[in-house]
């Protein structure tokens, strides 16, 4: 059995709308091979599908890089290198949401927490732990959420750049569009950490140069956060390491940088097998970004989600 997410009424956004006329379509998701079609065939957005005449977008919502970025130091797309957890394997689609054309050739940053909370390059500072007494999450979490943990900067939330405090780098990379503007990364469902919900960061820089050395100059277009659903979540927690997580948890409703506006806001689309968690997940989204705007987050202020308490 798949989770399926239900589409954005995206005819209800009024930020940034484009109609696609004359036949045009643009694919949600699309990945080489009829494997991965297939994987994704469960979640396609049936808005689409229903009227391929007509495809509507709107600008993805921009949030605060947080603490813990690193610069595109390390060009791959299997992120995972030794760490623990269910496999995910993360689709995304960039297109310009002025003209729906596929971006090609930006670069795609993702870095996001291990399975018991850390972040590599700041193992010190994480708030991630676990192990001894499970403590899995509940649907009911006993903690106040803040979108900050008790001292330091905020992991993944608000807060100034922090300089790395080791040299561990899994669960970051930066790989290239291709020309359809599709990304493809592997790595492991995100745990979770006090005071925010389970999420991947992402940034998009465009018009740089690709060289020997990776990605250099350019300008950063886009700056985000994607999010994953309560249901997703609590059947990571029913399996190893994410069961012997001591850490607290915060929902996606109590989150204080998720915008509450579904998919617009970095909501993804899941595929799992709920009977088998553990075998894998497959994510994915398409993201309107602006590629002729500069979005590096220090113009981004989080707001707090409708459905917070």
């Amino acid at each position: 059995m798949t989770e399926n997410q239900e589409p954005t009424h995206e005819g209800n956004m009024t930020r940034r709308r484009v109609v696609v006329a004359g036949g045009m379509a643009v694919a949600a998701v699309g990945v080489g091979g009829a494997a991965a079609v297939n994987a994704f065939a469960a979640t396609r957005d049936t808005a689409t599908a229903a009227s391929r005449s007509e495809t509507c977008y709107t600008l993805t919502s921009e949030s605060v890089e947080g603490p813990y970025y690193i610069d595109a130091d390390k060009i791959r797309q299997d992120i995972t290198e030794d760490q623990e957890g269910v496999p995910l394997t993360l689709v995304l689609k960039v297109i310009d949401a002025e003209t729906c054309k596929p971006v090609r050739n930006a670069a795609v940053d993702i870095w996001h927490c291990s399975a018991l909370g850390l972040y590599s390059g700041y193992e010190s500072m994480s708030n991630g732990g676990g192990g001894g007494g499970g403590g899995g999450p509940t649907g009911t979490p006993t903690g106040t959420p803040t979108g900050e943990p008790p001292s330091g900067p905020p992991p993944g939330g608000g807060g100034g750049h922090a300089e790395p405090t080791d040299d561990k780098r899994y669960l970051r990379g930066t790989w290239r569009t291709d020309r359809h503007g599709h990304v493809t990364f592997r790595t492991v469902f995100p745990g979770w950490y006090q005071g925010r919900c389970v999420h991947i960061h992402v940034k998009v820089h465009v018009d740089g140069t690709w060289t020997d050395a990776g990605y250099e100059g350019g300008h950063t277009c886009h700056t985000g956060q994607l999010f994953f659903s309560e249901k997703s979540v609590l059947a990571s927690a029913e399996v190893a390491p994410y069961s012997t997580s001591t850490i607290t948890r915060t929902t996606l409703d109590e989150d204080t940088i998720y915008p509450g506006n579904g998919h617009e806001g970095g909501l993804l689309y899941l595929a799992y097998d709920k009977r088998h968690f553990a075998r894998g997940v497959h994510a994915r989204l398409t993201m309107g970004v602006a590629p002729d705007e500069t979005h590096d987050s220090t113009d981004t202020v989080p707001s707090p989600s409708p459905t917070s308490s």
